[in-house]
């Protein structure tokens, strides 16, 4: 006799999303979180001032249609509100995406390494992983990924600038890529980091989604603009798809104090981009400064590094942790280390050009 519940046998193979892990303090040092790719400055003050008046109705529900941030999302944008959907962050977005076109047994296109979330939403929906290895130079291999699509591929997912690696997808590449796909496949351009990406041959994902009827645009409000604490994100795309994502949003799940602070942080986007522009400059002195050491980093468009360190990834992490810096290892693969505060980047080359030389 089984003494336990019965438990859904998918379980068994969905892997564990691993956050990245809190500062550890080290005594007579300041301790840096750089694993989570987190904005590292405050908020704003406008912002703050919102979400502390909005908190003294958290006895009510927020509103489930999340209308007032859709229509400035659309309005920002300049797209039809009933091309908008939202969600708890990307992630939660992501998973409406997964289970609006997957049904068991179908198949998700993506490269490898990328998002760490994806495999787990896929594996939660009874569909299949088809994972496409990213090339030498960590980019998406876009001839192969076009490749990898078969009959029984329902949704494809292009994250540019890529996590956890960083370089971006060319907007003339995609379009090819896009021009391979079937139309009634949906392809997501997931866009977490957009706003870091400077890059003069970045994708316009949007003319993408007015072009191409089966694409879907993903973003965030947890990076760039630094609200990744109140968990909001939202997608572009046709009317029928936006509408059958909002039919598959968990109810509520965007609250108040994340809707207002939203639409406050759209409203002061002029403040937020002078710290995007500061995060990039401390990228591309971080960048320099690892390849200068001799670091074999690719090019990166997002607000962290990757160090492809293979089998010394585990030590690295130690050796950084050591110095009150805490980076997001990726066991036999590599470290990504988001750019944060001054001092922390420093630390970072600091710990890098050590552990290089050790």
């Amino acid at each position: 006799m089984n003494d336990g519940v019965r438990l859904r046998k998918t379980l068994e193979g969905v892997p564990a999303y691993k956050p990245g892990k809190p500062a550890a303090p080290v005594e007579g040092l300041t301790a840096y979180k750089i694993s989570s790719n987190e904005n590292p400055y405050p908020p704003l003050p406008s912002v703050l001032d919102v979400v502390t008046e909005a908190a003294g109705r958290m006895n009510r529900y927020p509103d489930m249609a999340v209308a007032a941030l859709t229509e400035s999302l659309a309005e920002r944008w300049a797209v039809p509100a009933t091309h908008i959907a939202t969600g708890t962050g990307s992630v939660g977005v992501l998973t409406q995406l997964v289970n609006i076109t997957c049904e068991p047994g179908d198949e998700v296109v993506y490269a490898w390494r990328s998002f760490e979330a994806y495999p787990i939403v896929v594996a939660l929906a009874g569909a299949e992983s088809v994972q496409v290895p990213v090339t030498e130079t960590a980019e998406h291999d876009l001839p192969a990924m076009a490749a990898a699509v078969t009959d029984r591929t329902r949704l494809v997912l292009v994250c540019t600038p890529n996590n956890p690696t960083g370089p971006h997808v060319t907007d003339a590449a995609l379009r090819e890529f896009l021009a391979a796909v079937p139309r009634d496949v949906l392809v997501v351009i997931d866009e977490a980091y957009l706003e870091f990406n400077t890059a003069d041959d970045a994708p316009d994902a949007l003319a993408l989604y007015r072009e191409f009827p089966n694409v879907a645009v993903l973003r965030t409000f947890s990076k760039a603009y630094g609200l990744a604490g109140l968990r909001v994100g939202y997608a572009i795309a046709q009317e029928d798809v936006a509408t059958a994502l909002r039919k598959a949003a968990t109810p509520f799940g965007v609250s108040d104090l994340a809707e207002r602070a939203a639409i406050a942080s759209l409203a002061a986007y002029d403040e937020l981009e002078v710290r995007v522009k500061a995060l990039v400059g401390e990228r591309e002195r971080v960048l320099e400064g690892l390849r200068e050491q001799g670091w074999p980093v690719p090019d990166t468009e997002a607000n962290f590094v990757w160090m492809p360190l293979g089998e010394d990834t585990l030590d690295f992490a130690a050796a950084c942790q050591k110095r009150g810096l805490t980076v997001r290892p990726f066991p036999g693969e590599g470290a990504r280390c988001t750019i944060g505060e001054t001092e922390a980047n420093d630390r970072l080359l600091e710990v890098a050009a050590a552990f290089r030389n050790r």
